[in-house]
């Protein structure tokens, strides 16, 4: 399977300015490979290397952090574990803003559980505004 650049900003939901820069940037696992005409051609091992890159800037990765593990991947056999205390990092600060967000969640729960049953009871005017 190969696919132009436009195909993969469809399938990935990335801009084509995104899939550049992330080139540029040094942030893919692989040298993009060019066909005849210099145009970028993609494979399944580059989708599945971008879906590891948006899962990561999802959870906050900073784009240095993701250079570093590309760098380190591209490097091959011998980094795993200079790999894996970039991985272990990234999940303890995803775990702290997992644990923010939980209480965030239960401030958000107890404000729907007091708002429904002052609305269901016919009380809602008496709530705080603020």
């Amino acid at each position: 399977m190969e696919l132009t650049i436009g195909q993969v900003a469809a399938h990935t939901g990335l801009s084509v300015h995104t899939l550049r820069m992330y080139e540029r940037e040094g942030l893919f696992h692989t040298e993009v490979r060019r066909d005849a005409a210099g145009r970028r051609v993609y494979g399944q091992p580059d989708l599945d290397w971008l879906d590891v890159c948006t899962k990561f800037r999802a959870t906050g990765m900073p784009l240095d952090a993701i250079r570093r593990f590309a760098v380190l991947v591209r490097e091959g056999p011998g980094n795993e574990a200079e790999r894996l205390e970039l991985l272990c990092a990234h999940r303890a600060r995803v775990e702290e803003q997992r644990q923010r967000l939980d209480e965030c969640l239960a401030l958000i729960e107890g404000k729907v559980a007091t708002y429904s049953a002052h609305v269901a009871a016919g009380t809602a005017a008496a709530l705080w505004t603020g």
